[in-house]
């Protein structure tokens, strides 16, 4: 695992007594040096969650995170550009991305600020408002302030990320245009490719998957179970040993070196794949100020016994192999993945 050295280079000092603007502009750097691309996020995410394992949203962030990375260099595999054409694989890689440097953007002030908590041993949570943080969070971070409760921190974070994304990733174009409302989409989600996996160093896969991805309580849901799982005392040792010896490179090669059934996707590393993008902020509206914040969200999440996902991952490569190999007979349902035609 690539890390960032010692804490303080990681997150340095910054005075407590510093002028207020100048306090947000240093967070502000950090926050944005880590979301240049899915592998800083990645690793900052688990830095962090060694440095507070009390956090543990941080160390389920960077394992989805990891899964964000694999999904995305899939795209530039020996599969997926047989079935897409490059548009459509430049839209998906966008669609992931933004959704994913948006959580960051959001989520990782949350986490400075109560590292800085931390250090200067008094709340810093009243300045949520100015890294544009949602009221519910400023609250639940002052809950676990006093309270320490880490599972209820956990599912406040995935319950507010998963509203965060809603309105400009998943209702807004071009992604709901071009991808949450396609026959791609749909095919995807009713062939179980929404899917997070786990790996492990010997070479089973846990994971969950989720039906009607669009739909925010399903992604809610999902986000509780995959905590269940990767915090089970029965696995949680296995995840957290492959996070640490296992540097996220962003290639399926990462995890299926160590699965002997598993048939390569020969995938490239990331930062080989892709330049990295830039993003911004259209609208910073707070979803709370205008969410019922429902009980059942912090329901319980009772592991299903279909958890190790290593023989679905399986044969979910050889679907898409057949598929890349069939793909004409696929065009009346796929048009979006349709070429365009070469002049002669």
């Amino acid at each position: 695992m690539k890390k960032f050295g010692n804490t303080y280079r990681f997150l340095p000092y910054i005075p407590e007594h510093k002028r207020k603007n100048e306090w947000i502009d240093d967070v502000t750097h950090l926050v944005n040096t880590y979301n240049k691309d899915n592998i800083t996020r990645t690793n900052a995410y688990q830095t962090f969650f060694h440095l507070h394992p009390e956090v543990k949203w941080s160390f389920l962030a960077s394992m989805v995170s990891r899964n964000a990375g694999w999904n995305m260099t899939d795209l530039k595999g020996d599969t997926f550009p047989k079935i897409l054409c490059d548009d459509t694989c430049n839209l998906l890689f966008r669609t992931y991305e933004r959704a994913n440097w948006s959580i960051f953007q959001d989520a990782f002030p949350q986490l400075l600020l109560y590292h800085y908590s931390t250090i200067y041993k008094k709340k810093m949570f009243h300045l949520s408002e100015d890294f544009h943080v949602s009221k519910f969070m400023e609250e639940e971070w002052n809950r676990f302030w006093e309270e320490g409760d880490e599972k209820r921190l956990v599912q406040s974070l995935i319950i507010n990320e998963q509203h965060l994304i809603q309105g400009p990733v998943i209702e807004q174009d071009p992604y709901k245009g071009k991808v949450f409302s396609t026959a791609l989409f749909f095919m995807e989600d009713h062939l179980h490719f929404s899917s997070v996996l786990f790996p492990t160093l010997q070479g089973e896969l846990y994971g969950a998957s989720v039906h009607g991805f669009r739909k925010v309580e399903n992604r809610i849901k999902l986000g509780n179970l995959l905590f269940e799982i990767l915090f089970h005392p029965d696995y949680h040792c296995d995840f957290l040993e492959f996070a640490e010896r296992v540097e996220h490179t962003g290639s399926r090669s990462d995890y299926e070196t160590f699965c002997q059934y598993v048939h390569g996707t020969d995938t490239p590393n990331l930062q080989q794949a892709y330049n990295v993008i830039s993003h911004d902020w259209k609208e910073r509206d707070d979803w709370s100020m205008n969410t019922e914040i429902k009980d059942d969200w912090y329901n319980h999440q009772s592991l299903p016994s279909d958890i190790i996902l290593t023989d679905w991952f399986v044969n979910k490569q050889r679907q898409l192999r057949n598929l890349a190999a069939v793909k004409g007979a696929f065009k009346w349902i796929w048009p979006w993945g349709k070429e365009k035609k070469r002049r002669a």
